[in-house]
């Protein structure tokens, strides 16, 4: 089993989404992150004053995959989250080694 943990842009996530609906992946979570890299970070104008904000407002996805899926997945995110500019985002997959569903008590990819 994997663990697919995506950080992409805001203005990207309905993309990805729907991209990952297309393939049957209906259920996943997601939170707003904020970080700090590369790309220019957001000003704001206010009265004539610009403030810099200081960081990057993003998505972080987390998807638990089988193993024979998650290439797929992997290549559905990378394909609707790019727009080819400094700050896209990072997928990162890691090995599930157990995994337990709370509500059946199944466990590993009877838990998926």
């Amino acid at each position: 089993m994997k663990k697919i943990e995506a950080i992409v842009r805001s203005s990207k996530f309905d993309d990805v989404k729907n991209a990952l609906s297309d393939i049957h992946v209906d259920f996943f979570t997601f939170m707003e992150v904020k970080g700090f890299g590369k790309q220019k970070t957001e000003h704001i104008v206010y009265r004539g004053a610009v403030y810099d904000v200081g960081y990057i407002a993003r998505m972080k996805l987390e998807i638990y995959s089988t193993d024979d899926a998650y290439e797929e997945i992997v290549k559905i995110i990378l394909n609707s989250a790019k727009t080819g500019e400094i700050g896209d985002g990072k997928v990162i997959v890691t090995d599930i080694t157990e995994m337990w569903s709370v509500r059946l008590g199944t466990k590993n990819e009877s838990a998926l």
